[in-house]
């Protein structure tokens, strides 16, 4: 268990998810052991006691973005409720904890809370996550906590600026020294078409890795898949992407077998995006300012009210169509493949990017590589052109 603390604590400096060396992890083997910074881990401890639960893990977030959304909330507000699709499928809302509750009991306040949720923002201390069955569960959370913070902020600063001392100050520095442009650059891909299965397989694990090594995918959302003649080789259901390594299922085109049991809950996408368009190789990541930027819509008295299932319309990000669409085997298998052909990418309203490669995955992932830096050039556009409105009127 011990192992598995130090890789899950590991994953979050990656993922630079946390502040180095702010990181708590408590896990219930055949006894409880807490890892990582000693106030951080006795709190995970102290609230995994309270719970029926394997893993907890407390960190202060590497933005302090939670922070604000807690500070900007109404002072009566119990939670947050960002609109992207983890939010709405995994998480629901995200119930925060303010100081004065803390001061009492903190575990049990926090106990109290993932006794139904996945995840909490605690003030002062930073986010909160539990795993159920596997401590994998409580790095997940945490991190699906933190991607739906991170987008919800960027619209909410969009939408009404900054609110609160230091926030402005603070985003100049996310901007000016924390972000880092996705890139393509130094990635070996292998030239297509591919037939021989365990090169389809080596390519599709490194691509995968390939994907969450550069920031295009959380925790493990997002999935890739590859088609040679009937058959679509596609990363299992809750498989991490930079682990695929015996989660990869060869799918009969036709479903004359079982093995899509355990696929990707976005097979039937991949299969009539495949039909649509003729293509290889799909990737799906959810890269947080594509997120975001899908979730604008400039449209006045509009009658739909749950835009992300029900909007009819496409819009266009640049030369990329957005779409409105359930995830599975929801609306997504409708709306992508009638547009994705042309361009070879496309957004899905607050879930992330689809791009094919008609032989191979470096031109689907060049594609999402150039939607993520197009979305962050257009978002700091509106940012700045949004300043200067607010400096003129000032």
């Amino acid at each position: 268990m011990r192992s598995l603390i130090a890789k899950y604590a590991g994953k979050l400096h990656r993922d630079r998810s946390v502040v180095q060396g702010r990181v708590g992890i408590a896990a219930q083997d055949d006894v409880m052991i807490s890892e990582g910074a000693p106030d951080l881990s006795r709190l995970a401890a102290d609230v995994l006691s309270r719970l029926s639960c394997l893993g907890i893990v407390a960190a202060a977030p590497s933005l302090p973005f939670p922070e604000f959304l807690l500070h900007r909330a109404n002072a009566e507000a119990e939670a947050i409720v960002p609109l992207d699709t983890e939010t709405r499928t995994f998480l629901h809302d995200i119930p925060i904890v303010r100081r004065e509750v803390l001061a009492g009991n903190p575990a049990h306040a926090i106990a109290a809370l993932l006794s139904n949720r996945k995840g909490v923002i605690a003030e002062g201390v930073g986010i909160v996550a539990s795993g159920p069955v596997t401590l994998e569960q409580a790095y997940i959370h945490y991190s699906s906590v933190f991607h739906s913070c991170y987008v919800k902020y960027l619209l909410d600063v969009l939408k009404d600026g900054f609110l609160l001392p230091g926030e402005a100050e603070t985003f100049r520095a996310f901007r000016e020294a924390f972000l880092r442009p996705p890139t393509a650059e130094g990635l070996p891909f292998r030239a297509g078409p591919l037939d021989d299965p365990e090169e389809i397989l080596a390519e599709i694990r490194a691509v995968g890795r390939y994907t969450v090594e550069r920031g295009l995918v959380d925790s493990f959302f997002g999935n890739i898949s590859y088609r040679v003649g009937d058959t679509i080789y596609i990363s299992q259901t809750a498989a991490s992407l930079d682990e695929l390594a015996g989660c990869i299922d060869p799918v009969p085109t036709d479903n004359r077998s079982t093995t899509g049991i355990t696929a990707s809950s976005e097979l039937l996408a991949h299969r009539r995006i495949y039909e649509a368009t003729g293509s290889r190789a799909i990737l799906h990541g959810h890269p947080k300012f594509a997120v975001a930027m899908s979730m604008l819509c400039d449209e006045k008295d509009c009658p739909v009210k749950d835009c992300w299932k029900d909007c009819p319309n496409v819009r266009m990000l640049g030369d990329t169509p957005v779409v409105a669409g359930e995830i599975g085997a929801g609306g997504l298998a409708v709306r992508v493949p009638p547009v994705i052909g042309g361009p070879g990418k496309a957004i899905v309203y607050g879930h992330g990017v689809f791009a094919i490669g008609r032989d191979g995955f470096e031109e689907a992932f060049r594609s999402t590589v150039d939607v993520e830096n197009r979305c962050r050039k257009e978002y700091f556009r509106r940012l700045d052109a949004r300043k200067g409105r607010q400096s003129k009127s000032e």
